[in-house]
């Protein structure tokens, strides 16, 4: 008999994620629905997936989305590790404070920050587009790369560098060769979390955009006021069904590494026993 704990959790684990799963579900059912209501069941119908590989204009929202995300993901990580690498070696005075700007804008309501990338590209004269986009979307995405590189490089072992620097690597060297690989997996979840948070992103989309720069929120958005047809549900199901292959595929290569990783070491073990033993 189960303990009354792991009854409870089992339990709370279900509704969670009943709650959770639900809505994706009802999504991926209604864009099957061969009504425009969503809310009224008309028959199975693969009507609306048709209308949407015919939509130009939703598969070009969809392509700005994916250009804008891997852009400001990459530069937040190249500028949020390299500020993470700087913080973590310099001791400047007033170090804090600047380590509290630098995540500021994770606590800054997302319409403020909208409102003064607004306000500073029209003080620059900046024509509003992707290059606006890009650049108030890295602003936003920094914070989530540093702070995941700053925890990973506090939680290091400083001799590897020391070491390295002592067998002759420079600076940038040891970063590259040492640092680096160590912080990849922080580096990447926070590449990640940037791509998710800008691909997601419609309230600073909406300030800095051009009129012929249309990203996948702000036309999903644009189309509530004339009602979301079910178009829109067949698009979140192949979006869901990407990320969840994505998922699996990378699920894949983790355990065939660690796999691999495994084998390789105990070769290399038994190879150093079979020596000793010669």
């Amino acid at each position: 008999m189960k303990p009354k704990g792991a009854l409870f959790s089992g339990i709370y684990i279900a509704i969670v994620l009943t709650l959770m799963y639900i809505p994706i579900l009802l999504v991926i059912l209604y864009s099957f629905n061969q009504s425009r209501i969503s809310s009224l069941w008309g028959g199975f119908s693969l009507t609306w997936y048709i209308e949407l590989f015919r939509d130009r204009v939703m598969f070009s929202a969809l392509r700005n989305s994916i250009i804008l995300g891997l852009a400001a993901s990459l530069s937040a990580g190249i500028i949020g590790s390299l500020a993470a690498a700087g913080f973590s070696r310099a001791r400047l005075p007033g170090g804090k404070a600047v380590e509290q700007l630098a995540v500021l804008p994770l606590m800054i309501p997302e319409i403020v920050m909208g409102m003064v990338s607004l306000a500073f590209f029209s003080l620059l004269a900046l024509p509003f587009g992707m290059l606006t986009l890009v650049i108030a979307h890295t602003v936003m995405c920094v914070p989530y790369v540093y702070i995941l590189v700053k925890a990973r490089l506090e939680g290091l072992d400083k001799s590897y560098v020391e070491a390295a620097k002592d067998l002759g690597a420079g600076e940038f060297r040891a970063f590259y060769d040492i640092t680096l690989p160590m912080i990849m997996p922080a580096l990447v979840s926070g590449m990640m979390i940037s791509f998710a948070m800008s691909f997601d992103d419609v309230i600073i989309s909406v300030f800095v955009t051009g009129a012929d720069t249309n990203t996948l929120p702000i036309r999903i958005y644009s189309q509530m006021r004339f009602g979301v047809t079910p178009k829109t549900n067949a698009l979140c199901t192949l979006l869901f069904l990407v990320t969840v292959l994505l998922a699996l595929a990378a699920a894949a290569v983790y355990r065939f590494r660690g796999n691999s990783d495994n084998g390789g070491s105990n070769n290399n073990t038994n190879s150093k026993i079979k020596g000793a033993e010669q």
